[in-house]
């Protein structure tokens, strides 16, 4: 009973945005047949936000549990969604920091983002730009300046910062669903 309590509990705020965005939608609809052509533009945007909003909120579901000893707090998007909309606009992003109090590091999965281009070509030739790569399961992320990144199905990246014991941390990118995330729509 819990179980279907809590299960409830995350699916009630989606749903509710969902209805958001389709009242949003139905006004941009109504706006439009008036006439009022930057309020129906006001309205996309705003439906647009709440989707993106949507998004987030799934992929927040592939970010790692922490490890034993640790803590993970799950980021706002606002940020990430700002510095993204600085680069061009585009994708959907996720991050948690993990600590232990002493160590901490920040996982970041991005999807859809002008970036995937420039780190796909970084990732592509790592070894031809001496880079380390890292295994985790079937995953190869690179190394540069003790960051991890990989590129997973040529859409979504991960990203991996901070100072933890990289034991650690490579431990913790297992327990990602890379074959999810490869096809994540949100």
């Amino acid at each position: 009973m819990l179980l279907a309590a809590s299960t409830l509990a995350l699916v009630v705020p989606a749903a509710a945005r969902a209805d958001e965005v389709t009242d949003t939608l139905n006004s941009a609809i109504a706006a439009y047949e008036e006439g009022d052509i930057a309020y129906a533009l006001d309205e996309l945007e705003y439906a647009k936000q709440l989707m993106s909003a949507m998004k987030a909120d799934a992929l927040q579901a592939y970010l790692p549990d922490a490890p034993q000893g640790w803590s993970r707090e799950i980021g706002t998007d606002n940020d990430m969604a700002m510095a993204m909309s600085m680069l061009g606009g585009g994708g959907t992003a996720a991050t948690a920091t993990y600590s232990n109090g002493d160590q901490d590091f920040t996982v970041t999965i991005m999807v859809d983002s002008p970036m995937m281009a420039m780190m796909g070509g970084m990732i592509a030739n790592a070894a031809a730009m001496g880079l380390p790569i890292i295994r985790v399961g079937r995953e190869k992320f690179i190394e540069q300046d003790g960051d991890l990144f990989a590129l997973i199905g040529g859409r979504v990246m991960v990203q991996v910062t901070g100072d933890a014991d990289r034991d650690v941390v490579v431990e913790t990118l297992k327990n990602i669903d890379y074959r999810g995330l490869k096809s994540f729509e949100g």
